[in-house]
């Protein structure tokens, strides 16, 4: 498991959570549900993928279209999405960095099988699929207990994204997943990982807390948890900023909130050594693009949930975002770095994380993402890196761009909506 560099700064400060009026959208689909004035109205199921992108998918596979035909082949070909996958829950996962045991990749791979069960049922409609989700989730709910070790924070992150969103869709729509049952599989996530998932750890790189608001994020909508769902769009706020640069945040980059690392060295000395800043450079895009890969996943799997909920942020921060997105696909794609970046030399090793953003950006606000795409289609169908990315091209990939034409996506107008 990779670690995260730290900075001896401890485990400091307390993000301030938001007393926001959150507003709903116009008209996301699938269930919806409101406790007061003021809360934002949960819309089920609303983690990452919605009933409009499930249906379409289910459509443009069944009409054979790429390229969602070949994502379903490969993800009917995985060893997840086998109704002989057994699952091997544990009361307690201790992942240290670097190393763990077993239950550390058991627990990750158990909450993507329930999850490509979960896509698999709504694809196909076999009950089979969904029967298979719910033993698997309910196995980890009789059974775990805590997360534990350095990566504890980041493991519950991991696996608690991918646990929410299989949930959201088996809950919203199977009526036999028992009562008791998604009473007991709340429970875990409220007490086994909303508690790692919202531990302090502003000095660590910025991929762990964006991983960690993911599945907070994911985790409040499924228990229609408004306080902890305003607490995750905060976080977004802060750290994103913090995280990916533009030169509006002035001539080095904002400081992680509540840390001290508030002067031009300490900054250069946290972004592994980068003294030079251009918009959508990152913090951590001199140690590899791999955790680059995993920040700009886990931002637009948050953005991606709040949009479901009514909250806009990926236009917060769609500057940010798409410079970000740019800036990596260039070099992931193969362009030499010039020498103030990095020393002349960035490694590539971004992973399937760029679908969820990209089908915002472009399919929905019309952004023209070059490399982004470029590199998305280089990579289809992407499938999963084994941690908490997992069939992206399947729930929100478009049909390739031709030369001087527009994406071809039947689905665009009611994927406005989501």
């Amino acid at each position: 498991m990779n670690a995260s560099k730290r900075l001896g700064l401890g485990l400091v400060g307390a993000l301030l959570a938001s007393g926001l009026l959150l507003a709903a959208c116009a008209a996301p689909d699938g269930q919806a549900h409101a406790k007061k004035p003021g809360d934002v109205v949960f819309r089920h199921p609303g983690v990452v993928v919605s009933h409009t992108q499930l249906q379409y998918a289910k459509k443009m596979v069944a009409d054979g279209k790429e390229p969602w035909r070949t994502a379903y082949r490969d993800l009917r070909k995985s060893r997840y999405a086998s109704l002989a996958y057994t699952a091997h829950p544990a009361d307690v996962v201790p992942c240290p960095f670097n190393a763990g045991p077993q239950s550390c990749l058991d627990e990750r791979q158990d909450a993507i099988a329930a999850y490509t069960h979960a896509l698999l049922w709504s694809v196909t409609g076999e009950t089979a699929h969904v029967r298979k989700a719910v033993e698997i989730m309910d196995g980890w709910s009789a059974t775990m207990k805590r997360h534990e070790k350095d990566n504890g924070p980041l493991q519950a992150a991991w696996s608690g994204s991918t646990w929410a969103r299989a949930a959201e869709i088996v809950h919203a729509d199977y009526p036999n997943w028992e009562k008791s049952q998604v009473d007991r599989f709340k429970e875990m996530l409220r007490t086994a990982y909303l508690p790692a998932v919202r531990a302090q750890v502003p000095a660590y790189n910025g991929n762990w807390e964006l991983a960690m608001t993911d599945a907070s994020v994911a985790i409040a909508v499924f228990l229609e948890d408004q306080a902890v769902f305003k607490e995750s769009l905060e976080r977004f706020r802060t750290r994103v900023p913090a995280y990916f640069y533009l030169r509006k945040d002035g001539p080095h980059p904002i400081g992680p909130a509540h840390t001290a690392i508030d002067t031009p060295d300490k900054v250069k000395a946290y972004w592994f050594n980068q003294g030079t800043y251009v918009d959508g450079i990152a913090q951590e895009t001199c140690r590899n693009l791999m955790h680059i890969g995993y920040a700009l996943a886990a931002s637009a799997h948050i953005a991606e949930t709040a949009w479901h909920q009514g909250v806009d942020l990926y236009g917060e921060e769609a500057d940010r975002i798409t410079a970000a997105l740019e800036f990596h696909a260039k070099y992931q794609l193969g362009e030499e770095p010039p020498q103030w970046l990095c020393g002349g030399t960035v490694e590539r090793t971004m992973g399937p994380d760029l679908e969820v953003a990209l089908h915002h950006y472009e399919t929905r606000t019309g952004a023209k993402l070059p490399y982004t795409r470029r590199l998305a289609e280089s990579v289809r169908p992407a499938g999963t890196d084994d941690l908490f990315v997992a069939w992206e091209t399947l729930t929100h990939g478009e049909a390739p761009r031709t030369s001087g034409a527009a994406v071809v996506d039947a689905g665009a107008a009611a994927g406005a909506e989501d």
